[in-house]
């Protein structure tokens, strides 16, 4: 993606981060996004090429800010996301209130900026849209209903929208489980030490990218830089 402009949400921390940086390592222009203002800045001060810009990715007026700041893009990461109420509580017991929020941000936010962004990205040769995905949108764990349903109605809407827009790329790549702040919000108390740190995953998403894989679901585990397993 040399020469290439990309918006990365959720960009404060975690993947998010890791990702913008190698982007930027590569000469890619990073508008970056977070909701905490000092920790993104501080975040990404030394990384060369790329604007950080402090808002909530749910406020339509800062989408359209992230869109202008960019002017032109060929690539929109859809990494922002919202665990939901922990410790992670039963479908009997999840608060409505809390899976509104949850949806809101996993789910409409991330379709209302690819709307604004759509016209960006099909003037670019290599418009590519990637949504970040869980095992939880396919597999049913305990506690995990709000967060995997809203991960499955992102799944779902990358999809539709691979379908509906040929001419780019739709990716919803699963990273796996790794070592983040949500990843130990999901577990408070536990030890999770045994994750990957995000940092190791990303040349798996660049191969992705690179590559110009046919648009689908992809997990992090079946790409290896260079080949597919």
């Amino acid at each position: 993606m040399t020469s290439a402009t990309a918006i990365v949400t959720g960009a404060g921390q975690g993947f998010g981060l890791a990702l913008t940086a190698s982007l930027a390592a590569r000469g890619t222009t990073v508008i970056a996004c977070a909701r905490d203002a000092d920790r993104l800045h501080a975040a990404t001060a030394a990384l060369p090429g790329v604007v950080p810009l402090a808002g909530d990715v749910t406020d339509p007026a800062f989408r359209e800010e992230l869109v202008a700041a960019a002017g032109r893009l060929d690539l929109l990461v859809h990494n922002a996301g919202e665990l939901g109420p922990s410790p992670l509580p039963t479908l009997e017991r999840y608060p409505l209130d809390a899976l509104r929020g949850v949806l809101e941000t996993t789910v409409l936010a991330p379709l209302a900026l690819t709307q604004l962004a759509l016209p960006l990205l099909r003037a670019s040769a290599t418009g590519t849209i990637v949504t970040l995905s869980s095992d939880a949108a396919v597999d049913a764990y305990a506690g995990w209903g709000g967060y995997g349903a809203a991960k499955a109605a992102l799944d779902h809407l990358a999809a539709v929208l691979a379908v509906e827009e040929p001419d780019l790329r739709v990716y919803a790549f699963d990273p796996g489980d790794m070592r983040t702040a949500m990843h130990q919000r999901a577990f408070p108390g536990e030890d999770i030490s045994d994750r990957p740190e995000p940092g190791t995953v990303v040349p798996s998403l660049l191969h992705l990218l690179d590559e110009r894989l046919p648009s689908g679901r992809y997990r992090g585990a079946d790409l290896v830089a260079g080949s597919r397993r």
